[in-house]
């Protein structure tokens, strides 16, 4: 089972307006002065281990997550989807639903982001035939419990 993973939004939150976000030691790499990887627990790596998926980075962050990342949160370095040079006309679907429904290449799928829509879901239904879970992260808050909660019942429930 793949589990596509985005940065922003899921791994680093940001916007909540309503909360201070908890402060964590912060990778210690060059990227450390990145301002918002204080944010990012160290915990979720062990957490998203656990769910026995193949871990694969989607994010713009590209290889900067195995160098930035994956140290801070314990992973091993991942595959990173490439994303087409190509600038798609704004629309419903969201630039990374056909290159990562691509990459799964009929495998069922874990998408963990923060900007999955229903038109995302839809085109999913009809495009992929394998199992899919796009799974919308609160970019306020990140992966919480309540996310970790939802990919196990569905990873249970896929026989994942």
């Amino acid at each position: 089972m793949l589990l596509f993973l985005d940065v922003d939004g899921p791994l680093i939150p940001f916007g909540a307006a309503d909360r201070t976000y908890p402060v964590f030691a912060g990778p210690p790499t060059a990227c450390a002065r990145h301002p918002l990887l204080s944010r990012v627990d160290p915990a979720l790596g062990p957490r998203l281990l656990a769910l026995g998926c193949e871990l694969v980075w989607a994010t713009t962050w590209m290889d900067d997550a195995n160098s930035c990342l994956a140290p801070w949160l314990g992973l091993p370095p991942l595959p990173v989807v490439e994303w087409p040079d190509e600038d798609e006309p704004p629309g419903l679907l969201h630039w990374k639903t056909r290159p990562l429904v691509a990459w799964a290449a009929r495998r069922p799928f874990i998408w963990v982001d923060d900007e999955i829509t229903e038109a995302d879901r839809a085109w999913t239904a009809v495009h992929h035939p394998g199992a899919a879970l796009l799974h919308r992260i609160d970019h306020r808050y990140g992966l919480t419990e309540g996310d970790f909660d939802v990919l196990e019942e569905w990873l249970a429930a896929s026989g994942g």
